[in-house]
């Protein structure tokens, strides 16, 4: 591109004078007054964002309101569509495209995307994203059951939606060379409940042995129809860049070592799609750039565990990976891909939220998942109590054994 109208995140780049203008469309109240949201009712859209270009939207926020549906979250949708296209290049719940599934808020930091106290319930998206001719946001609230305090009476139905759209307005659009032309920002959720485990080698119908269900049994190869059986990421058409994703799993209840990983990561660029990865990695951890089954809550800019699940694993799981400094390319066509569990035989629920820029038209997505599919698993109150009894339960045991050996080895001296 030989102008950039568009600037630099850098530090040492903001000294730099650009030609654009500053605006933003927000919930303020409109009389002055400080009722600064709007109500969105059941079953309804609303359009947030509906500006002419050439512009490029620079950060979203937004904090939310409801009672009456504790995953109120994966009810609320949000689509993008940019300059005239009639389907959206962006359509997700909104808690995923903020960085986080499981209809759930929790502070965490990464470079694009953040939820910021109080408890993660502010969302701020930094993904940069430019449009020439035109730009919609549009949120939708597929929540029957959603209801706030109202002035009229105590359940008002609708939820209460506070928002700020940041974004630049350019005199005109740059001009473009062959070599790196604009691409535009598109995002996409999908989720796949997996429900069965693979008790057996699907090549020899050999039981597993536990060790061998967990970490090596049996071979994932293009030959033994292995590599179709891979959770799918991202599958798009057309000459872009996947940028990241994030991806939430809810780990069922295992008498095993319940450790949800092992599963490599494998893009597959242009010509390659039918073939071998162009990229092939070593498993779920290693791609999330951490390391030995990590349980930790961790934010670094591109990577990071937001929940690393409860004893053993198990329960809601959420990682994020973004390719900011390392953006996948691909001029035809990619599909991104990573095994659920070594040689995919964990029946465990699968949610992914996937970015990428790319020249429009883009590939119509999938049809989206349905509100049933969307929601997540509820997590038995008096079972969550019976883990935390059994962990203080080994909490106690190994610190009695710790008091023993120290009694024993003080008795030992003194003599």
């Amino acid at each position: 591109m030989s102008d950039n109208i568009f600037g630099s995140t850098s530090l040492r780049d903001i000294m730099k004078l650009r030609s654009f203008k500053r605006r933003r469309k927000s919930s303020y109240d409109e009389t002055g007054g400080n009722m600064d949201n709007i109500r969105i009712k059941p079953g309804e859209k609303v359009t947030i964002f509906d500006v002419n270009g050439p512009g490029c939207i620079n950060h979203i926020w937004t904090t939310q309101m409801c009672f009456g549906e504790p995953f109120f979250l994966r009810h609320l949708i949000i689509r993008i569509y940019w300059d005239d296209e009639e389907d959206p290049s962006v359509e997700c719940p909104l808690g995923d495209f903020f960085g986080l599934g499981h209809a759930e808020r929790i502070n965490f930091i990464s470079e694009p995307l953040q939820m910021s106290p109080q408890k993660g319930k502010g969302f701020n998206s930094w993904w940069p994203m430019p449009f020439k001719k035109h730009a919609k946001i549009e949120i939708e609230n597929d929540n029957p059951k959603s209801f706030t305090p109202g002035d009229d009476r105590f359940k008002t139905p609708g939820l209460i939606f506070y928002y700020y759209v940041d974004y630049e307005i350019y005199e005109k659009w740059p001009r473009e060379d062959e070599e790196s032309p604009i691409g535009y920002f598109h995002c996409y959720f999908r989720t796949v409940d997996y429900k069965i485990d693979m008790k057996r080698n699907p090549d020899t119908g050999k039981k597993y042995k536990k060790l061998e269900w967990q970490a090596t049994g049996g071979k994932n190869t293009r030959a033994n129809g292995g590599y179709d059986r891979n959770h799918v990421i991202l599958e798009a058409t057309g000459k872009g860049q996947y940028v990241g994703c994030n991806i939430n799993i809810d780990n069922k209840f295992r008498l095993n070592y319940n450790w949800p990983g092992e599963g490599d990561d494998m893009i597959f660029i242009d010509d390659d799609i039918g073939k071998e990865p162009t990229l092939y990695g070593t498993g779920t951890e290693d791609y999330f750039n951490t390391a030995f089954c990590p349980q930790e809550k961790y934010s670094a800019p591109y990577h990071g565990v937001i929940k690393g699940g409860g004893f053993n694993w198990l329960g809601k799981i959420s990682y994020y990976r973004y390719h900011i400094q390392d953006p996948i390319p691909f001029e035809k066509q990619i599909l991104v891909t990573i095994e659920h569990g070594h040689n995919n035989h964990r029946g465990d629920r699968w949610d992914s939220t996937a970015y990428w820029y790319q020249l429009e038209p883009h590939k119509k997505f999938p049809e989206f998942p349905s509100r049933k599919k969307r929601m997540p698993r509820k997590e038995s109150k008096l079972f969550k109590l019976g883990l935390k009894f059994f962990k203080f339960t080994l909490k106690i045991v190994a610190y009695g054994f710790i008091a023993y050996g120290a009694f024993y080895i003080f008795n030992f001296l003194s003599n």
